[in-house]
């Protein structure tokens, strides 16, 4: 099977050739590098976030030399290949599930944001853990290894929409009005007004956030077990940065709708009257992720039309609706591992990013798998990470040189970190 990829640039030159061929993109712009987007003005570039706002502070990555732009796909593969094995045991490179195949071939582990994160404990030996993801991931690797590795990130544009889309001024605010409604103290039972959860997919700001605040880190594969462990210790949750995770989450533990209430940072009390904020449970952000935003209902039904006994598995950031008409919604790893273990024969239709769901067939050819979505638009940011700039970090570090070294403060590092070790110690 081509990869994603390659799909698109035999899409975009069939296209501007008038020619006949399989399949459509979200954006003719898929086919050229990355760089070309790096620009002073931020953008999230082509792809399921092309229509997103950056934020002004949205990093940047300066120019990368023209002999990385302009070398072809095998050469850099040969130069990567090469780095690393001068490199030895000195670099560990983690690659997310939704990086390119291009990347993800030179990848020493493969996974979702928790499992690198943990990934990067594991190689102590390592003096620099290369993070083949988006920045949030970066970061938190950073929280969880040794002070003394060095985390890089081969292109620093490579962000994340729906971690943007809270910010710590936001929620620092959204926090202040909402201890104006409810008051600090807590009830007979000793459970507090409200507390914070952020999910994995935020930065480390908002980690530090609810370290101070007695807050905790989820993933999408533990989000019941931390809202459970949050309930413990209060009245309410507030839940950011993705709605849908957390209304998906809490609708299958029984919160009802009306007790989940969406937050407009952008308005005052978050455009929502004192007696709903009062009456919630989960109060969830008005954020999400632009590629799990792509699925639709109407998407599933035609794949139950088309593909009699498909087994429809989507990924709980999609919105209410699709989680509800599909069979299973569940994490990356969860997807997976579903997949795997299928009887031989089984149709899949995957609602998560298309460079999953295309390695998944890959991996799989006793089943039929595809992806929910016929457009190919894969997450914006993470294809921001071409072997161009893989080889050149690692061509840095054999030059004594450590390039895009992503740091956290120590006034947030410390904070973050507590948020999560709790999270660590909560099992799903």
């Amino acid at each position: 099977m081509t990869s994603v990829n390659t799909a698109v640039q035999l899409i975009t030159r069939a296209q501007a050739e008038a020619a006949p061929a399989a399949g459509s993109t979200c954006s003719p712009a898929l086919a050229e590098g990355p760089w070309v987007f790096d620009t002073p003005v931020p953008t999230y570039g082509p792809g399921a976030s092309m229509a997103d706002s950056a934020p002004a502070a949205t990093p940047r990555q300066g120019e990368l030399p023209e002999e990385y732009r302009r070398a072809g796909d095998d050469e850099l593969d040969r130069r990567i290949t090469a780095a690393r094995q001068a490199l030895g045991s000195r670099v560990v490179i983690l690659g997310h599930f939704y990086q390119r195949d291009e990347v993800i071939r030179h990848a020493d582990f493969v996974g979702d944001s928790f499992q690198l994160a943990r990934a990067a404990t594991q190689r102590s030996e390592a003096e620099a853990i290369v993070f083949c993801g988006v920045h949030f991931m970066a970061e938190t690797a950073d929280l969880l290894s040794r002070p003394d590795q060095a985390v890089i990130l081969p292109n620093l544009a490579a962000g994340c929409s729906m971690a943007d889309m809270a910010d710590i001024d936001s929620v620092t605010d959204c926090w202040e009005q909402l201890a104006e409604v409810y008051g600090t103290e807590p009830d007979a039972e000793g459970r507090v007004p409200v507390l914070p959860v952020t999910y994995m997919n935020s930065s480390a700001a908002l980690k530090g956030f609810c370290g101070e605040n007695g807050g905790i880190v989820c993933t999408s594969s533990n989000a019941a077990a931390v809202l459970e462990w949050a309930f413990e210790r209060a009245q309410r949750v507030l839940f950011f940065p993705d709605q849908h995770l957390g209304r998906n989450t809490a609708k299958a533990m029984g919160v009802p709708l009306e007790r989940m209430p969406l937050w407009n940072p952008r308005k005052d009390l978050g455009g929502l009257a004192e007696q709903k904020l009062l009456d919630s449970r989960v109060i969830l952000w008005n954020g999400f992720c632009s590629v799990h935003k792509r699925f639709t209902v109407a998407q599933i039904e035609k794949a139950r039309a088309e593909h009699p006994g498909v087994r429809v598995i989507v990924h709980p950031e999609c919105p209410m609706p699709v989680v509800d008409a599909a069979d299973e919604a569940g994490s990356t790893d969860y997807i997976r591992k579903a997949i795997a273990a299928g009887a031989p024969g089984t149709t899949f239709a995957v609602g998560t990013e298309v460079n999953l769901v295309n390695r998944l067939a890959a991996e799989h050819p006793e089943h039929t798998i595809f992806c929910l979505d016929p457009v190919i638009c894969p997450c914006s940011t993470m294809y921001r990470i071409h072997p161009g700039y893989l080889a050149w970090v690692l061509e840095g570090l054999l030059e004594g040189e450590v390039r895009n070294r992503i740091t956290v403060p120590a006034a947030t590092a410390g904070p973050a970190g507590t948020a999560l070790q709790r999270m660590l110690a909560v099992r799903p």
